[in-house]
């Protein structure tokens, strides 16, 4: 079986990436083959099509209801095929595998599209394309057209298996909108050594970037103070290390305080204290004692935590107060029912705190913990167990470290605009960014917008405009803009949006904005959690499988 083409074509339009991988096998030899399409994309990615053409003849995906799909293949599923194709396999990767069985001599052309809104974090932009064909291919080509009418700031590409050879096959053009990244290794520059039909391609190919962004209401420079509890499971060891290098990236005007639980609850220190070099030694010198221990009791730590800051005295005004608990296992010590705990605990925080819930390796309740935090203002982590757990940590707490504002909300003339995104948000980090997305329902020549928000020093109103005919004239005329972008873009984030909303809701809202996030992920073609891809093969072989959205939830 041989991998002759392989194109990967990624096209980026303000942000929205929409990336096509076509591979194209042949079998050489004399009898029939099995040939295996194998991708890893982003878990942020929706997939949106997929084919396979035999010899001539098209097998398209169907992407329908989750529900009706699994009825109607009940015997696939009996075999144990239902979630066959799509499975996660790592921090931000999920895997698309399929495969079908070719006649001697036969090609087969596998195509898998899929789309993401690329976040903003830590000031840039990040296209991962994950590089693994585990052959020598004639014709390897990886496209990037990136297209930001903002104008691109900066741009770098950065990989895991460059050689000196293989940069010589990666060329950059680039303007002050646009860009174009190619790499086209020949069969001689993709091998291990000249000798050895083995191939270096295996790994992360990364684009990097930033917008430009001038002086209007898009740049503010404001610098919140902040203060912070940390909430650390002390029967997981690993947290230790990652906290250490948390320390030492606390700004020094920060407050912060550190609670250890086990089936007992530890204060570090009885209030909050300022981020001096000595304060943090001392904290230095706690995590040291750690060691782990069992029992959780979360209830009673995060209690504790919410206490603290209630209690907190001498803190600068308005300063943003956050609770962060790492954990790596279930309640198992004081109150055990977890919709209790959550309970408690979104009525202690009422709205005034931000928690953050990092759970470690697979014996937690991701969906618990991802639940409390969407419902106080927070986001839930899983941190992968293995060699940079440490640095997972420390990347999350970098994101979050600088909040700049609060109480963000962006608005809009009602009677001109529908279907708006949300656009009230409890806290704006440095280095990320916020993307707000509506129809404009009539005929408008200027959209006006309205941004209020609190920072550090005073209350905020920003007032801007934007000019809709000369918007709508930069998207015109773009031979590589995919299709009706800025529309998929807009669904794409309604989904993403009713889904989250809808973890954190009760049963009966909870159902209708399923309803509503599922006729989208139909109306667009976009493979969520509530809908399947139905992959249908030559007869003969296992007839149908389903390609489902994982969730880190499971």
């Amino acid at each position: 079986i041989e991998i002759y083409s392989l194109h990967v074509d990624c096209k980026v339009t303000s942000r929205f990436a929409h990336t096509v991988i076509t591979s194209k096998i042949v079998n050489r030899d004399n009898e029939s083959r099995e040939a295996v399409f194998e991708v890893e994309l982003p878990k942020t990615a929706f997939i949106t099509n997929f084919s396979m053409s035999i010899d001539g003849k098209v097998y398209p995906g169907i992407i329908k209801e989750k529900a009706s799909a699994q009825r109607e293949y009940d015997t696939a599923v009996s075999h144990g095929q239902s979630a066959g194709l799509v499975k996660i396999t790592g921090r931000k990767l999920e895997q698309f595998h399929v495969s079908v069985s070719i006649a001697a001599a036969s090609k087969v052309t596998f195509e898998l599209v899929y789309e993401e809104l690329l976040r903003r974090q830590l000031g840039k932009y990040e296209l991962l394309i994950k590089v693994r064909p585990k052959q020598l291919v004639k014709h390897f080509q990886i496209d990037v057209h990136i297209f930001e009418p903002q104008g691109i700031r900066f741009l770098e590409t950065d990989s895991t298996f460059m050689t000196n050879e293989l940069t010589e096959a990666l060329t950059k053009v680039q303007n002050e909108t646009k860009a174009h990244i190619l790499f086209k290794p020949t069969v001689e520059q993709q091998k291990i050594n000249p000798e050895l039909d083995e191939t270096l391609l295996d790994g992360d190919f990364v684009v990097r970037y930033d917008v430009q962004r001038g002086a209007t209401a898009g740049d503010i420079q404001v610098k919140k103070k902040q203060k912070c509890v940390q909430i650390i499971d002390s029967s997981e060891c690993e947290t230790r290390d990652a906290l250490m290098k948390i320390l030492q990236d606390l700004h020094p005007e920060d407050h912060f305080s550190f609670i250890t639980f086990n089936s007992r609850v530890v204060e570090w220190k009885s209030s909050l204290l300022q981020a001096t070099a000595e304060n943090v030694a001392s904290a230095s010198e706690f995590l040291q004692t750690l060691s782990a221990s069992g029992g959780t009791d979360i209830n009673h730590a995060l209690l504790t935590a919410v206490r603290a800051l209630d209690e907190a005295e001498g803190l600068p005004e308005r300063s943003i107060s956050m609770v962060i608990l790492l954990t790596d296992g279930q309640p198992t010590s004081g109150e055990k029912n977890v919709e209790v705990i959550q309970e408690n605990i979104q009525k202690a925080v009422n709205g005034k705190y931000a928690l953050f819930c990092l759970g470690f390796g697979f014996d937690v309740s991701y969906k618990f913990l991802e639940k409390m935090a969407l419902s106080n203002g927070g986001i839930a982590r899983r941190i992968y167990e293995n060699a940079d757990a440490a640095l997972q940590l420390q990347g999350f707490y970098q994101e979050v470290a600088t909040p700049i504002l609060m109480k963000i909300e962006m608005r809009y003339p009602e009677n001109d605009v529908e279907g708006l995104t949300k656009n009230n948000f409890k806290l704006f980090f440095e280095g990320s960014e916020i993307i707000v997305s509506g129809k404009i329902s009539n005929e408008l020549d200027l959209l006006p917008v309205e941004i209020k928000a609190r920072s550090h020093g005073s209350d905020l109103t920003l007032k801007e405009e934007a000019n809709v005919r000369e918007k709508e004239q930069i998207f015109q005329n773009q031979s590589y803009i995919f299709g009706n972008f800025i529309e998929r873009l807009w669904a794409y984030l309604t989904i993403q949006q009713l889904l989250e909303k809808s973890i954190s809701a009760q049963q009966e809202d909870q159902k209708s904005l399923e309803a509503q996030a599922l006729e989208l992920s139909l109306q667009y073609s976009f493979v969520t959690p509530l809908t399947s891809m139905v992959v249908t093969k030559p007869p003969g072989q296992q007839q149908t499988e389903t390609a489902n959205k994982p969730t880190e939830a499971g």
